[in-house]
Parts: structure tokens; C-alpha cells; sequence
């Protein structure tokens, strides 16, 4: 009897081990102190009919949410400010800043995919967050900017630089890119093995969601950790 009852106490304790051991691991913000920020529905640039702009944007937020000291305002509240305006998108830079405001959001999230294939699997993802810092100024007025903004245009034409921005390509045929994927599912992947990693390429919504997790450490500047040489990446990373 007791010796069951040790053998019980140490599967228990294997047990709370492994599951402490996958808990996902929150990136550290040095860039910036506690902050709200809300995710817009990504811009399909693109030019794939298969981009859902919305599932992207709820996946960047639910990663943008594994960030310490941020909190996210879902995209479905962006949505439906974006609704009250009669408008599908946000504009421009002055646009996202009246978003901002109208939620009670210290900064907006923007991002477009620029490129996408699934069976490749590639992703093209650039990103600005857009928010009220000492880039600021006081006569700023965001509703007056919003509005000199081209109807229905994607592209920022407010001068107003971003807090923080970043523009890359995700092959999943580059070394680089599985050496990052292979590190993300080891603290994604609920069970330990050499392939489960393969599940983030083998899956364009895994992929996707890896995609986002990369953009959001460059957009708090966070080096990616694969060795790789500029040559062997695709895209620009800011």
C-alpha cells in the first residue's frame, strides 16, 4: 500500500512537471511599460482570395496577448468601431490613432499579409503599431488626419512615424525559418518528439499563427533566434 502510494505521489509529480514544462513562455517587453493595444483586421495585400483577414487578426492578437505587461483589446471591437463608421478597414496611421482613442487604447496593432501561399507554405506579413508616445505632438489632431486619408486607401500617408514597425517573408523552405519554428514549438507543442514541429508547416493556420508570433517579436525587438545569414532571408526585418 505505501509503495503504491509513492508511486502515485511521483506520477503526480511528473504529471505538474511536463505540464509546467509546455507552458507557453510570455516574451519579455523591454520596448515598452504596461500598455493596451488593439488589434485591426489585417489588410489582404496579398492578392489570394484564401487570406481571412479576420482569423489572421484574432490570431495575431492571441499572440500579441503572450507579451508581459500588454494587454489586448480584441478584434472584434475594433471591428465594431470600424462598423460605426461605415468603414472596413483602418485607413491610415491618423485613423488608427482615432480607433485608439474611441476603444481607450494606448496604441493600435496594423498589419497587412503581403504575401501568402498555402501549400508552400509562405507568408508575407508587415507591421506598425501606431500609438500616443513622445512621437506625439501636441497639435497632433488624429479625427482631422483620419479625414484627409483616401477613401478606402491602405497605405499610410501620415507622416507620424509608428512606435514600433517590421516587414518580413516566412518561407517554410529557409533553414532559418524551421530553426524559429522548431524553437516556437517547443514551448507550443503539447507533446515532446523531433516532428512535432513539422506541424507548423505542415498546417498554414499553424504556420500563420508562428508568422504572427515572429512579427511580434520584431515589433518589440526581439532578434530572431535561427542562424541565418542576411543573404538567407527573405524580406526585410525592422
Amino acid at each position: 500500500m505505501i509503495r503504491l502510494s509513492l508511486v502515485l505521489m511521483v506520477v503526480a509529480l511528473a504529471g505538474g512537471c511536463e505540464k509546467r514544462a509546455i507552458e507557453p513562455v510570455r516574451l519579455i517587453n523591454h520596448s515598452w511599460g504596461p500598455i493596451t493595444i488593439a488589434v485591426a483586421p489585417a489588410l489582404n495585400q496579398s492578392g489570394s482570395a484564401d487570406v481571412d483577414p479576420i482569423r489572421a487578426a484574432d490570431l495575431m492578437a492571441s499572440e500579441l496577448s503572450y507579451v508581459e505587461d500588454v494587454a489586448v483589446i480584441p478584434v472584434n471591437r475594433v471591428l465594431a468601431a470600424l462598423v460605426d463608421q461605415g468603414l472596413p478597414q483602418i485607413e491610415s496611421a491618423g485613423h488608427a490613432l482615432q480607433i485608439g482613442n474611441v476603444l481607450g487604447a494606448d496604441a493600435v496593432l496594423v498589419f497587412a499579409i503581403t504575401e501568402y501561399d498555402a501549400y508552400e507554405p509562405i507568408v508575407g506579413i508587415t507591421a506598425q503599431i501606431y500609438g500616443r508616445t513622445g512621437f506625439q505632438t501636441a497639435s497632433y489632431d488624429p479625427v482631422a488626419e483620419s479625414r484627409r486619408a483616401s477613401p478606402g486607401g491602405t497605405t499610410f500617408t501620415n507622416p507620424l512615424a509608428p512606435i514600433a514597425q517590421t516587414q518580413q517573408v516566412f518561407n517554410a523552405s529557409h533553414e532559418w525559418v524551421c530553426s524559429e519554428v522548431k524553437r516556437f514549438a517547443s514551448v507550443r507543442s503539447a507533446h515532446a518528439g523531433a516532428f512535432d514541429w513539422r506541424k507548423y508547416t505542415a498546417s498554414q493556420q499553424h504556420f500563420l499563427r508562428f508568422c504572427c508570433h515572429a512579427t511580434i517579436r520584431g515589433l518589440i525587438g526581439l532578434e530572431p533566434q535561427g542562424e541565418a545569414s542576411s543573404a538567407d532571408r527573405s524580406g526585410v526585418e525592422q
